[in-house]
């Protein structure tokens, strides 16, 4: 009777875990439905501010701004975008293999890379790991999310780029595709791009009033932190998306756990009652003779 027992703790152990991550998964779905909305509204902006920088610097030359500086790249950053929490199946580790894969594979092409990381599931994981040099770490950004923290993440960026203390800087996060589905994605933010050509004639240029110089100063700046909100809010949707996911399947394999566990309580019970049964006729049988 006390494996009866420790079956029946075990079922309702499992039971109570179970209810634990269905009410997760009802909160992480409720979550992703408002960080979608969020990286949805804010992509078609990104998207055309895109197509704006493009435009611009499809007529620009290096010299026209500190941003637009092509430099042999020795100092790297990488700004890694993790989770707070866990329980989200792959999205932090994918993160990490990623980050360690791009310092292993560019090693050579780079003299210096540091990493600078949002979100204490990676800096848990780097800080563990002192062969990574780190710059940063960028604490409460999931905590009140807004354009002014990525501002800040992006002002800190932005000077040291232009003090030439950086001459490259990527992002390494999430980009949401679904609930379903993510993508580790490693994309360079500076220096920003000049394209050879654009839509429009590049021999044709704009009137820029101010200045030139004023008009870059005020639109590359905002592109860059731009860029880093977007990918904040791709990785907040993305984090949703895996935990919903994860906690699913979680909630599915208590489900089975516990048919398993009552059939095995079943079996157990029948068993006992059966021993008893015998038991009791031996007794009786012996009584008899």
């Amino acid at each position: 009777m006390a494996n009866l027992k420790e079956i029946r703790t075990r079922i309702k152990s499992v039971k109570n875990t179970r209810q634990i991550t269905k009410a997760m998964k009802m909160i992480a779905a409720s979550r992703l439905r408002k960080a979608q909305q969020a990286i949805e509204a804010k992509r078609p902006y990104a998207q055309r501010l895109g197509d704006v920088i493009t435009s611009l610097a499809t007529r620009a030359e290096q010299e026209d701004h500190p941003l637009l500086a092509v430099r042999p790249p020795k100092k790297v950053l990488l700004l890694v975008l993790t989770s707070d929490r866990g329980m989200c199946g792959g999205f932090n580790v994918n993160i990490s293999r990623a980050t360690e894969a791009y310092v292993r594979n560019n090693g050579s092409v780079h003299d210096e890379i540091t990493l600078s990381i949002i979100g204490r599931k990676g800096q848990d994981y780097f800080g563990r790991r002192p062969q990574y040099q780190i710059d940063k770490l960028y604490q409460g950004v999931f905590e009140n999310i807004g354009f002014d923290k990525a501002n800040e993440i992006g002002d800190d960026i932005i000077s040291a780029f232009q003090s030439e203390g950086l001459d490259a800087v990527y992002l390494v996060y999430n980009e949401f595709k679904s609930a379903i589905a993510q993508e580790v994605v490693v994309e360079k933010v500076l220096p920003v791009d000049t394209p050879d050509g654009g839509d429009d004639a590049p021999g044709l240029d704009f009137e820029y009033e101010p200045s030139k110089r004023a008009v870059l100063d005020e639109v590359l700046p905002l592109y860059v932190n731009m860029q880093i909100y977007r990918a904040i809010l791709e990785s907040i949707a993305s984090e949703m998306g895996a935990r919903m996911t994860a906690m699913d399947a979680a909630t599915r394999n208590a489900g089975e756990l516990i048919d398993k566990l009552t059939l095995k309580y079943n079996r157990a019970r029948q068993a006992a009652i059966t021993t008893e049964l015998m038991e009791i006729i031996g007794g009786a049988e012996a009584l008899k003779g």
